[in-house]
């Protein structure tokens, strides 16, 4: 192993690990043990099944993905390489996408390159979603952020600002649009086959059942955010402060393995921005972090366990 992967598998990880001392540095541990002590298990529960169900979507989502390339494979085998990469993904982050293309490529005969290839597009897709929750959250909470804005910047710049950005990102698109080779090809060579992949979708024999089960399981995702706030007494959130929450969240499990120390720190400060107290919001953040690595860490490591026997005739 060379010093780049070796740098790429410890670096995450000790930055965690300083996010964590970070985050235990704003409530002492026996507090935050008192919150999960007195947490409501009942609405975490109900959380965590919303986060199955979106699992058991994303896998039998897969299918359509695999169906024009000729390939139906087993359910069950679907749910977990699924299940299986998402614990991969705790360890090394974006190495879980290639141990879930491994597994089929092992179990279903799929060959990697062509699993690989429909889990990048459903990468793809699931873009579109994140960015459609931020493009909602914006309209539902446009009057809370002009007016937190206003309030620490001054509205003049903020205009002249957003000129500056759009004139930048015209002359950028344009540089884009002419490149031939470097950085620049890799951005364009990136966005065409992001446009490739948005409208394949459309293209699919089956794209409506494709459709609803991506926006199915961004619903489950939001709703096992929502699910969990009750288990903390006292704890109300609007829901400008949900979905500034998850994504908060979601940035923050896409930056470090699993969000691990980030995840905390991340859902208090947005929950902060609605007057939220730290303690409880910070209490919040990790216990709704546990909740959801707890479950990817036993699902996944019984998938892990339970594939070789499912398929101990292969």
């Amino acid at each position: 192993m060379n010093i780049k992967k070796i740098l790429k598998t410890t670096l995450p990880l000790i930055l965690g690990g300083i996010l964590v001392w970070y985050s235990l540095s704003k409530i002492s541990i026996d507090v935050l043990i008192g919150y999960f002590k007195e947490a409501k298990y009942s609405w975490i529960f109900l959380g965590l099944f919303f986060g199955v169900l979106s699992h058991l979507s994303r896998a039998y989502r897969w299918k359509f993905m695999l169906a024009p390339l000729g390939y139906k494979p087993k359910f069950t085998n679907s749910v977990l390489a699924v299940l299986v990469g998402y614990l991969v993904n705790l360890a090394l982050p974006r190495a879980g996408e290639i141990s879930r293309a491994a597994v089929m490529a092992n179990y279903e005969e799929i060959p990697f390159e062509k699993g690989f290839g429909t889990i990048v597009a459903e990468r793809i897709a699931d873009l579109i979603m994140m960015l459609t929750i931020i493009t909602i959250t914006l309209f539902v909470q446009f009057d809370f952020i002009y007016e937190l804005l206003t309030k620490n910047f001054d509205p003049t710049k903020i205009i002249i600002g957003f000129i500056i950005l759009i004139i930048g990102f015209y002359i950028f698109t344009s540089f884009v649009k002419k490149a031939k080779k470097g950085f620049l090809l890799k951005i364009k060579n990136f966005i065409s086959g992001l446009i490739e992949g948005i409208t394949s979708i459309f293209k699919m024999k089956n794209k409506w059942a494709f459709i609803f089960h991506t926006v199915f399981i961004w619903v489950m995702y939001v709703a096992m955010f929502w699910a969990t706030i009750p288990a903390i007494e006292g704890l109300h959130v609007p829901l400008g402060g949900i979905l500034i929450g998850f994504i908060a969240g979601g940035f923050s499990i896409a930056a470090t393995n699993g969000g691990i120390g980030l995840y905390p720190i991340a859902v208090a400060g947005a929950l902060a921005l609605f007057d939220i107290p730290s303690e409880p919001a910070t209490a919040f953040g990790w216990i709704m972090w546990t909740a959801q690595t707890a479950m990817i860490i036993v699902f996944g490591g019984l998938a892990f366990l339970f594939l070789p026997i499912y398929n101990k005739n292969k």
